[in-house]
C-alpha cells in the first residue's frame, strides 16, 4: 500500500486527543441535556422595571403607524428617554409573521419535519451509538 513506515504510530499519536475529545462531547451533549431539561420560563419577567426601554422600539413603532416619520419618532422617544418621561407602551399587538404575537412555530415545525423526512438517520444514529459508547 506504500503507507509510510510511521503511518501506524500516527494513528496512535491521533488516539491520544482523539478519545478524550469523545468523552469531553459526550460530556458537554449531557450537560446540555440536564440544562435544556431543567430550564425553565420567568413569566411576566418583563413586567421588571428594568425592562422598561426594550419596550422604546414599540413607541417608536406605533408612532410611525400613527404617521410620525420614522426619524421624527425616533428622536422624540430618545429625548422622552433621557428627559425620564418615557412611557413604555407594552401592549404588544404585532400580527405579521414571525413577529412575537404571530410566530408560525406550526409551519416552522411542519417544514422543518419535511425536510428532516427526507434524510435517513438511522445509520448516523448507529454510528453516534458505536462512537459513545
Amino acid at each position: 500500500m506504500n503507507l509510510p513506515s510511521g503511518y501506524h504510530r500516527d494513528l496512535q499519536l491521533l488516539k491520544e486527543n482523539l478519545f478524550p475529545a469523545f468523552a469531553t462531547l459526550r460530556d458537554c451533549l449531557r450537560m446540555s441535556r440536564l440544562m435544556l431539561e431543567n430550564i425553565r420560563i420567568k413569566e411576566d419577567i418583563l413586567k421588571d422595571e428594568k425592562y422598561r426601554y426594550l419596550f422604546s422600539v414599540e413607541v417608536v413603532n406605533r408612532l410611525v403607524l400613527e404617521g410620525t416619520p420614522f426619524r421624527e419618532a425616533y428622536k422624540q422617544v430618545g429625548l422622552d428617554i433621557e428627559s425620564g418621561k418615557f412611557q413604555p407602551d407594552t401592549d404588544i399587538r404585532h400580527t405579521h409573521e414571525g413577529s412575537i404575537g404571530n410566530l408560525q412555530n406550526e409551519a416552522i415545525k411542519s417544514q422543518m419535519e419535511a425536510v428532516i423526512s427526507g434524510f435517513s438517520f438511522a445509520q448516523v444514529h448507529a454510528a453516534i451509538e458505536k462512537l459513545v459508547k
